[in-house]
């Protein structure tokens, strides 16, 4: 992660401010900002087949399953915009208390489930400095990692004393924070790329 302003930092109020206008989104570090990249197509296929599953499991519940223009807010200091994130706290006013703050933009510091899909550019972001953010928020119980580029997903969970636990093609992985079993094959499904080209031709 490079920072945008090498020099000088900003508030939080004139981060939050400049995303109600800014062409691409940023994420916020302790006063510096730092452009996202675009999302390739298989990183895209990937989110949008959780937000499909998890959307669709949470439908009756009091539950709100949120892509990537979504922003989870860490003591005030830090703002990311994870890939998926499921907030099922109803009371969660983060949003509502900081109108002054904010304007229109929107945020929760409580979220139950993060989803990060990893590349080449974000993992190590994605497995150090966000995943110990992250897990400093008391509302989170699973964080999730999925690689692209082959067939991994690793979650660690609150109740594991965030251990990692990994699932594999032909595995179902169990995301315990919602009570829901997906197999990996859903989570993948129209994905591209060598290990489930072979997979597949391997049942034809």
């Amino acid at each position: 992660m490079t920072a945008l302003l090498k020099d000088n930092t900003i508030s939080v109020e004139e981060y939050l401010q400049g995303e109600l206008i800014a062409e691409i989104k940023h994420e916020y570090l302790d006063g510096y900002i730092y452009a996202m990249a675009g999302a390739s197509t298989n990183h895209v296929r990937i989110t949008s087949n959780l937000v499909s599953e998890l959307g669709q499991h949470l439908k009756n519940m009091p539950c709100d399953v949120l892509s990537s223009d979504f922003k989870v807010n860490v003591n005030n200091r830090k703002f990311f915009y994870p890939d998926v994130v499921v907030i099922c706290d109803k009371n969660d006013q983060s949003d509502k208390n900081n109108e002054s703050l904010h304007g229109n933009d929107f945020f929760t510091q409580n979220p139950l489930l993060i989803v990060e899909v990893l590349s080449s550019s974000t993992q190590r972001a994605d497995r150090t400095l966000k995943r110990l953010a992250y897990q400093s928020l008391p509302s989170l119980q699973e964080y999730v990692l999925i690689e692209q580029d082959f067939v991994d997903v690793e979650i660690s969970r609150r109740s594991a004393n965030w251990d990692s636990h990994h699932y594999f093609l032909g595995d179902a992985v169990r995301f315990e924070s919602l009570d829901l079993i997906l197999p990996v094959t859903e989570i993948y499904r129209r994905v591209d790329n060598e290990e489930l080209r072979e997979f597949w031709q391997a049942r034809i």
